[in-house]
């Protein structure tokens, strides 16, 4: 139906685009959740709450990562626009560092897992609420970030 309307290419591009900012929005939103609903001692349903929540991030985080490498390579303003651009590559490192530090809230996540398996609660302390909320408050920092240096890269600032 909407190839009678829009050409096939700017379809396909559109829904890249589309996938990579509904990712990104996904992304947040999870990590809002999670900073808001950690707590400690939460309850079964709190807790599978946060599991499924960061699951919903990891799942969005590989669709924002792949739309993006697609937007570059085939849909965006040619590689060589964005590879040339130091405000791209910041842009990655952040992405990557929000990456990085994910992975000790997943872990912690993974780990509450086993126990609600099995039918018992994950031990959720005061101080492990405090470094998560720490570790996801730069993440949400870092998050928060990308849009603004992706504006100045769509406007070409970095590139001389």
């Amino acid at each position: 139906m909407f190839g009678f309307i829009l050409p096939a290419d700017l379809l396909k591009s559109a829904s890249v685009a589309y996938i990579h900012y509904l990712s990104f929005m996904l992304c947040f939103g999870a990590l809002i959740f999670e900073r808001i609903s950690l707590k400690p001692s939460p309850n079964r349903k709190e807790a599978i709450s946060m599991v499924v929540a960061d699951i919903i991030y990891g799942i969005a985080g590989v669709a924002l990562l792949v739309s993006g490498i697609y937007r570059v390579i085939k849909f965006g303003q040619g590689s060589e626009f964005y590879t040339q651009n130091p405000i791209f590559w910041t842009k990655i490192i952040v992405f990557a560092s929000v990456g990085s530090l994910s992975l000790y809230p997943t872990i912690t996540y993974v780990l509450w897992a086993i126990p609600l398996s099995k039918g018992t609660l994950p031990v959720v302390t005061e101080t492990l609420v405090s470094r998560l909320r720490l570790i996801i408050n730069v993440e949400l920092v870092g998050f928060a970030s990308i849009p603004f240096l992706a504006t100045l890269m769509a406007r070409g600032v970095g590139l001389g």
